[in-house]
């Protein structure tokens, strides 16, 4: 093992400046050299490489975002493509393989959600040397008990929460808060129980509009004028679907979710007379600092990473366990989403204090 390369792909999440750094710093003290793959998997087709030394990544810890540069498009395998003048997608994931053996890379760290590690999987497959880092501030991966990015998001939800309480507790008003988490309610979830929410709506649980309403319009009756909704961007009414912003070509799940919050607001007004302001949160979420907890995860993840790559364990993801890092094959990870369990404790443990769930 003389070489190892680092890509971050999908969307930017606190925490991934900490990965790179730590993944730098453990390699430099094993004597390994580090290349930074530009612009996720897009670097990886077109050969964008940079070196990465300790200079480059001093100073980086807090730091929001990458500094590799992100996309969650540019899929190797439906590579978007000019033949002959049309655009088409191209499988041109022998190009990532070849680009990375003309540098004489041994081991590609790959940091990313379910859609990058879906690509690090296939190309593990094909005989790539690859280890998954866990990135998703929707903490849906299978195999790991918690990604990195998660809990930043979370405080900057219930950082959001706090601020909306006061002005609707002022106006006497319905806040609604639609925040992130695609097809799992765990943002939401977490947020809504940190920040006090009387009405948590999330996917795994399709909630029936008269039940939220009822919910607000027994607060009143108690003297308590206004009512917190957390909602998230994949919750669905009781018999309807979610609600789709538009549709991207070129990304690894093409569909983009949002509006809900804004369809709560309206139901809530025009079927019940509620007064509503609806917030979206949405890529404030993604970005800022990371908070401590991140820092020490994605640390602890980088180190772990590099330690497969000296060991020569492929095609797994380092994964945290309980209180311990562990491998976990990259197949285990990327399964299938992980959503919130109904019989979740933090789940259960709100319903028992009253927070309404929407069924």
């Amino acid at each position: 093992m003389r070489k190892i390369a680092v890509l971050t792909g999908g969307g930017d999440c606190p925490g991934l400046n900490a990965v790179i750094r730590a993944i730098v710093k453990s390699a430099t003290g094993y004597g390994l050299e580090v290349l930074g793959i530009l612009d996720g998997f897009r670097g990886a087709v077109e050969g964008d490489f940079m070196p990465l030394t300790l200079k480059d990544v001093s100073g980086i810890l807090p730091r929001g975002g990458t500094i590799l540069g992100t996309t969650n498009r540019d899929n190797p395998f439906a590579y978007e493509t000019k033949v002959n003048g049309l655009t088409q997608m191209v499988d041109r994931s022998d190009d990532v393989i070849r680009n990375l053996k003309e540098r004489g890379v041994d081991a590609l760290l790959a940091i990313g959600g379910d859609g990058s590690l879906n690509i690090a999987l296939k190309l593990a497959n094909k005989g790539l040397s690859v280890i998954g880092i866990p990135k998703t501030i929707d903490n849906d991966l299978m195999a790991t008990d918690q990604t990195f990015g998660f809990q930043t998001a979370v405080d900057t939800a219930q950082e959001a929460l706090d601020r909306l309480h006061t002005t609707a507790e002022s106006h006497h008003r319905v806040m609604v808060l639609e925040v992130m988490g695609r097809y799992a309610g765990w943002i939401a979830l977490y947020a809504g129980v940190a920040g006090g929410a009387d009405v948590i709506l999330i996917p795994e649980i399709p909630y029936n509009i008269n039940r939220v309403a009822l919910c607000i319009q027994k607060r009143a009756k108690l003297g308590k004028k206004f009512s917190i909704i957390v909602v998230a961007e994949g919750a669905k009414p009781l018999g309807g679907e979610m609600v789709v912003e538009r549709m991207v070509s070129g990304r690894f799940d093409p569909i983009k979710l949002g509006g809900i919050g804004a369809k709560l607001g309206n139901d809530l007004e025009e079927h019940y007379g509620l007064e509503t302001r609806v917030t979206v949160l949405g890529h404030l979420q993604r970005g800022g600092s990371p908070n401590a907890y991140d820092r020490v995860l994605s640390t602890r993840y980088g180190v772990a990473a590099v330690d497969a790559a000296l060991e020569e364990e492929f095609g797994i993801m380092v994964a945290l366990r309980g209180r311990d890092i562990v491998r976990v094959p990259l197949q285990e990870a990327v399964d299938q989403i992980k959503y919130v369990p109904l019989n979740d404790p933090l789940l259960l443990a709100a319903r028992t204090f009253g927070m309404e769930m929407g069924d």
